[in-house]
């Protein structure tokens, strides 16, 4: 079980936590907004700024972030060579995403929300 701290109040992090849980067809991620208060616990030391600035994976104790958090993930969810390039391509969206946030449809931020909160009822 790994745990994905996303910024629930940014369109583009809610569409892509609800396009990566779309993928965890193992049932092993568990997404957890920045702005719970289980956040600050699940992230110790970490200071409100640090921890808003990007996504977080926290897996058995280990915390990764940002681009370096992208490796594990695709390893969570798709195993070996597949994370090889996960830095590069996390830092290419990462840096536009208020540009692709644009983009994203409030259909397609409302579909994304609903797909966290069933994930989220089905583990309780």
């Amino acid at each position: 079980m790994a745990t994905v701290l996303y910024d629930d109040d940014c369109g583009f992090c809610v569409w892509c936590m609800g396009k990566v849980l779309a993928l965890d067809r193992r049932g092993v991620l568990e997404p957890v907004a920045l702005q719970d208060p289980r956040a600050e616990a699940l992230l110790p030391g970490m200071d409100e700024e640090t921890r808003m600035r990007s996504w977080h994976l926290v897996e058995n104790g280990w915390v990764s972030s940002a681009g370096e958090a992208l490796g594990p993930l695709l390893r969570l969810l798709l195993g070996g060579p597949a994370a090889a390039l996960a830095d590069r391509a996390y830092y290419a969206v990462a840096n536009r995403r208020s540009t692709f946030g644009k983009l994203v449809t409030e259909a397609a931020k409302r579909r994304a929300r609903a797909r966290i909160a069933e994930h989220r009822r089905a583990r309780q």
